[in-house]
């Protein structure tokens, strides 16, 4: 199997990226994409650690990513299953990328740079939903952003209804827990009670 062995030779494959590929590169918020980060409720979060990489997705109302000033961004850490790899990363390095992702458009937004966590009180409050505000807030400062075209959301047809898998075919999380511990933890009767665990405690 041949196998890239240096950038040069990378790039002798692929050629130089065209003016579009590189004008659209930013380091601050202009107002377009602004308006990107403003529609997007889902966004892919990527860190580093001394263990290697994680990419953890992140979800909330659109908007939930709050544009603090136009190299500042502050993403509230809602709920989850309290693994906090990705905190735990920012936390010892504090690179950080994330992939804005907004139902029914293509482009995608791209940004790129360092991140710390803070437990600030009054931050901390301001990100509050229904009374229950998060346990930390990322604030990240972007040292690139950028949108991304749209040809992996078209091939993917990502959003195309007629393509939605039927969740049913699917393994489930508590089939997978019960297999991965030998019947110790998971089965259906945690399927059965997630959608209630998850009302209870969203946010």
């Amino acid at each position: 199997m041949p196998i890239v062995q240096t950038v040069e030779e990378l790039e002798s494959i692929y050629g130089l990226p065209n003016d579009a590929s590189t004008v659209k590169v930013a380091g601050r918020i202009i107002p377009q994409y602004r308006e990107l980060i403003e529609a997007s409720p889902f966004v892919a979060l990527a860190t580093r650690g001394p263990e290697g990489l994680d990419c953890s997705p992140r979800g909330d109302r659109a908007g939930f990513v709050r544009i603090h000033d136009e190299t500042t961004l502050m993403m509230p850490d809602r709920r989850g299953n309290n693994r906090i790899d990705s905190l735990r990363n920012i936390v010892r390095d504090p690179g950080i990328a994330l992939l804005f992702l907004i139902p029914g458009s293509g482009t995608t937004l791209r940004v790129n740079g360092r991140a710390k966590l803070s437990i600030d009180p009054q931050l901390l409050a301001s990100f509050a939903v229904e009374g229950k505000a998060p346990r930390s807030v990322i604030v990240m400062m972007i040292e690139d952003i950028y949108f991304q075209c749209a040809r992996a959301i078209v091939r993917s047809d990502l959003w195309n209804p007629a393509k939605h898998v039927d969740p049913h075919t699917l393994p489930t999380p508590g089939k997978i827990l019960a297999a991965m511990s030998e019947d110790r933890v998971g089965g259906d009767a945690y399927d059965r009670a997630w959608p209630e665990r998850a009302r209870q405690t969203m946010w």
